[in-house]
């Protein structure tokens, strides 16, 4: 059975959402000249029982995704792969219970061994708004990495890896290089731009591009060129400077 687990969870940059945030259509398809396959994905059913689940309301979606925030969990990793699906349940539980969320904050979570777990309700192949980087919640996926990877610590290759492959399928969907840089708009002034502020990111960026926070982790920052490299390779585009 595994220890209690370590909840920061890069709390302080995940927002709850407000009564006036609506359910948008699901976006019209761009043509399919730079889309990436959709990798593997397990679904929430696999690590989210009964004893666990609350109720919530729908979903939330917004047009497209146009950016991905990746994120490390703050929480042990020296989990067995097996047991992934306990410690997302413990993140789960820990956000819906103690913080009183309606909902894991997630959009995916990826494990050491590379494996890719549904996060957030809502559908994988659509673009759910998920509680992830406060301000910059919309149009955006977050992409949490099970673990914690402050400076020093080994990043398993196929855990980028598979962080890669969910930003370019994400991205893809909505034409958007990864390599890119992208017009997001500040919802929240506890990020790091005031309410309405528009501001250009990486279109694959940690959470500390958006919010005061070392999120996620300086060993997985590091990483970030690598992943937007390999994630424009899997999309069939030519790797270009690291923006």
């Amino acid at each position: 059975m595994l220890a209690v687990l370590a909840l920061a969870l890069c709390a302080h940059g995940i927002e709850r959402f407000s009564a006036e945030h609506r359910e948008r259509p699901a976006p019209v398809p761009p043509p399919a000249a730079h889309r990436a396959a959709r990798p593997p994905i397990v679904p929430r059913t696999v690590w989210l029982d009964r004893a666990t689940a609350r109720s919530q309301p729908p979903p939330r979606y917004d047009d497209r995704v146009v950016a991905v925030f990746l994120h490390h969990t703050d929480s042990p990793n020296d989990y067995d792969c097996a047991d992934a699906p306990e410690v997302i349940r413990h993140l789960y539980a820990g956000q819906t219970g103690d913080r009183s969320w309606d909902d894991i904050g997630y959009n995916f979570v990826v494990d050491r061994c590379g494996t890719i777990y549904e996060g957030r309700a809502g559908g994988v192949d659509r673009p759910v708004t998920g509680a992830h980087s406060q301000g910059f919640n919309h149009r955006t996926a977050g992409i949490a990495a099970l673990g914690t990877f402050t400076a020093g610590v080994p990043v398993p290759r196929v855990m980028t890896d598979a962080i890669a492959a969910v930003a370019a399928w994400k991205l893809g969907l909505a034409g958007v290089d990864p390599q890119s840089r992208v017009l997001l708009t500040s919802s929240n002034g506890r990020s790091r731009y005031k309410t309405g502020t528009p501001t250009t990111m990486p279109a694959v960026a940690g959470h500390n591009d958006g919010f005061r926070t070392s999120c996620p982790g300086a060993a997985l920052t590091a990483r970030l060129p690598e992943i937007r490299a390999t994630a424009a390779r899997l999309q069939g585009r030519t790797p270009t400077a690291t923006p």
